[in-house]
């Protein structure tokens, strides 16, 4: 799955010595990390590291005490999660913020809803929107009319990446996207992550699996009591070596 990159062509977002305190506590300092079209940038460290802060600001959820964020090379303010989705940056977390009693379709679009010329909802535009999507996303989801509460959680994954997709998302941040599935889904994600990486989209991957973590990314970067511990090229690194950058908190040359 690892590719080569020329880093010198502009990322499609770039986070620079990026900072955040919450009461005089750093849970930020002097990060930086980027990810270029059609890479997987994977994210780890231990609890408390600084991993979801980091993205919480990149997505909106929370602003920056200092540092920058650029998008295809332009400096640009990210202070609401709206900001974000302008930019083209779309954050799946954990619980995949869908809402259990409506269906695919109505989680899909809700408070971006299709209407008809006369101003009522375009339930058939909708739902054939939604499918064509959703079955690229997920070839095996059956169950467009179901309530989400009654799907598995790959299926629940399913319309929160697919949705993402559709709204013209260029950047995905993904917040343990493996956690929820079994292994079978899990082998499903990741054909799912080569697809979208052809397809040119960046994404940040935050997961605690170090095996999915190998598996999907092109970068690693390590995290640390909120600082950055290192960036490495996945094929240049070994899992041990990475295990020990997040338990000492020190780059591989450090480690002798």
């Amino acid at each position: 799955m690892n590719q080569t990159f020329d880093m010198n062509e502009t990322p499609l977002v770039e986070m620079r010595k990026v900072y955040k305190s919450f009461g005089g506590i750093h849970a930020v300092e002097d990060v930086s990390v980027s990810v270029m079209p059609g890479e997987v940038m994977g994210i780890v460290g231990h609890n408390g590291a600084g991993k979801s802060t980091l993205i919480k600001i990149l997505s909106g959820a929370y602003q920056m005490n200092d540092g920058e964020i650029y998008v295809n090379g332009k400096q640009v303010n990210i202070s609401h999660p709206r900001d974000a989705k302008l930019h083209g940056i779309e954050t799946i977390y954990q619980h995949l913020a869908l809402h259990d009693n409506l269906d695919a379709v109505a989680n899909f679009f809700i408070g971006r809803e299709m209407h008809t010329r006369y101003g009522t909802l375009d339930n058939i535009a909708m739902e054939r929107a939604a499918r064509q999507v959703i079955n690229r996303i997920n070839p095996n989801f059956l169950s467009l009319k179901e309530p989400v509460l009654s799907l598995s959680g790959g299926q629940r994954q399913s319309i929160a990446i697919a949705r993402a997709v559709y709204f013209q998302a260029k950047v995905l941040v993904m917040d343990e996207p493996t956690a929820a599935l079994g292994h079978k889904e899990t082998s499903a994600f990741k054909e799912l992550v080569l697809r979208l990486k052809a397809d040119g989209l960046g994404m940040f991957v935050i997961s605690h699996d170090i095996h999915d973590v190998f598996d999907m990314s092109d970068r690693i970067m390590v995290m640390a009591n909120g600082r950055l511990v290192g960036t490495r090229r996945t094929a240049e690194v070994t899992k041990d070596e990475v295990l020990g950058m997040i338990i000492l908190g020190k780059n591989p040359e450090e480690l002798d």
